[in-house]
């Protein structure tokens, strides 16, 4: 046991989004530079999307080259690697509810069975998972949950149960008014939290995911949050006396613009050289993310809106944006039109983009990695949120922050308005307001991330309880799951 609590072997899966592999990846990185052993677990339609891209067969060699100790296994999510988990989103969702915790379990126990040396001691998995406590339980695992979104999502999340009691959610006609009485957040209008909890049906595949997994994080050891302490005060202070949860964000890859493990799903467009060509924070950045979708309509009104602007703009335009049966949503003459003053390309490395010079605004889904991203850079948002947290996070960014502009204050969008906020973000006059500000949130988070700083020492507080934790275990916990396993349980 003394070797176990002296290097810690953590069993990390992370949720099969590229939105959350990414910070898993770097977070693995971080606690193998801290003395961890990690063994990583991709799925397979994730492996493939990511090796397909990058050539690389095992992702982490190069940083097991400079001496980390990351071991790499995939495993199956319950779906056929072909199957199109974009276009049937649902389908998708209920195998992660239903199918993926046999799956999951079977890969623990092969790394517990395998008598590898650190033997694990915890299980690191993300926060949307409905399994983990039950599966770290029963190898007898310490379970720490990763949550890859700000405290303010978890903490709404976590209270479910108080807005359903309240009325303001899982009832046909819910309260309109300010929620108020949620431990640690001062107020927070309806519209402004994540999409399910705005819907009235809640007995979607989704809906019974969040209150599946809510219920399973009751029982993790420790939560992990890719937020700020300082940004989150109080919302993490009345989270802290509910559970042992630790804010260490933000998690970017060592020197930021250069990852040394690729987790990109796609090929990615180098736009460097059109960058250089364009003056300082002139440019707009356009991406709405890895996953979600957007209507026809609105992305002719977006694209009408950014032509109408007259402001040069990087878009990155998936494939299957709009819908994976139609690739080339743009109006017709859209491309020809707009001549050099844009860059239209399918995916690229956002990091890169985002601290390029000639890069001025953002107009963003408010996913949270690319928050956080932009943030870091010094680049405002203009805020576009499609689904899920994205609608807390724009709240944060404009309301609390404000480090960014709504696009669209009425529920349809239209490209009188696009033009026009496009061009008070990008003006040097009108947007200098929001460019201060981010240069102030940027120095929270380089305050966080020093030695000294609050993230950093929060993940040094954790790694040393999370030994404590496992020292104080029975020494008769790994005989116990050589039994349960000779005995197929």
């Amino acid at each position: 046991m003394e070797e176990t609590h002296q290097k810690p072997h953590a069993i990390f899966i992370p949720y099969p989004l590229q939105g959350h592999v990414i910070p898993s990846v770097h977070l693995a990185i971080k606690l193998a530079s801290r003395g961890f052993t990690i063994t990583f677990i991709n799925t397979h339609f994730i492996h493939r999307q990511i090796t397909a891209s990058s050539s690389a067969a095992d992702i982490f060699a190069t940083v097991r080259d400079s001496g980390l100790d990351i071991r790499y296994a995939t495993m199956s999510d319950g779906l056929p690697v072909e199957f199109d988990r974009s276009l049937n989103h649902d389908q998708f969702m209920a195998a992660l509810l239903h199918v993926f915790s046999a799956h999951a379990e079977a890969a623990v126990a092969e790394v517990v069975r395998s008598g590898t040396t650190p033997a694990p001691s915890c299980l690191i998995a993300d926060t949307f998972y409905v399994w983990p406590s039950k599966v770290a339980k029963k190898f007898g695992l310490k379970y720490v949950s990763y949550w890859t979104e700000p405290a303010l999502v978890f903490t709404l999340y976590y209270h479910m149960g108080l807005l359903r009691l309240n009325g303001h959610f899982g009832c046909l006609e819910a309260r309109e008014d300010a929620i108020d009485y949620i431990p640690g957040v001062q107020s927070i209008n309806p519209t402004d939290t994540t999409s399910y909890l705005q819907e009235s049906d809640g007995s979607s595949v989704c809906h019974q995911i969040n209150s599946k997994a809510f219920e399973d994080v009751k029982g993790a050891d420790f939560v992990l949050c890719n937020t700020v302490q300082e940004l989150e005060l109080d919302t993490i202070s009345a989270l802290k006396t509910k559970m042992p949860f630790y804010s260490i964000g933000p998690i970017f890859p060592t020197g930021f613009t250069k990852s040394l493990v690729p987790t990109s799903l796609w090929s990615e467009s180098d736009c460097t050289q059109w960058l250089d060509t364009k003056p300082r924070g002139s440019v707009l950045y356009v991406s709405f993310g890895s996953y979600a979708h957007v209507t026809h309509n609105d992305l002719v009104e977006i694209a009408t809106g950014l032509l109408l602007s007259g402001v040069s703009f990087v878009w990155v335009l998936r494939a299957d944006i709009v819908s994976s049966e139609d690739p080339d949503p743009l109006p017709e003459g859209f491309r020809e039109e707009l001549g050099d003053r844009s860059m239209i390309i399918p995916w690229c490395c956002q990091i890169q983009v985002l601290a390029h010079s000639s890069i001025g605004g953002f107009l963003t889904h408010c996913g949270w990695n690319s928050v956080l991203e932009s943030m870091w850079c010094e680049v405002p948002m203009l805020c576009f949120p499609l689904y899920t947290d994205q609608f807390t996070n724009r709240k944060l960014v404009v309301d609390d922050w404000k480090i960014g502009i709504n696009l669209c204050d009425k529920k349809r969008i239209m490209r009188a308005e696009v033009s026009q906020k496009v061009g008070r973000l990008m003006s040097d006059k009108t947007g200098d307001k929001y460019r201060s500000a981010i240069k102030d949130v940027k120095k929270g988070l380089e305050n966080a991330l020093r030695p000294d700083g609050s993230s950093e020492m929060n993940l040094d507080q954790f790694i040393k309880d999370l030994k404590f934790s496992i020292q104080k275990k029975s020494g008769g916990t790994l005989d116990q799951n050589k039994d349960r396993l000779s005995n197929g349980t």
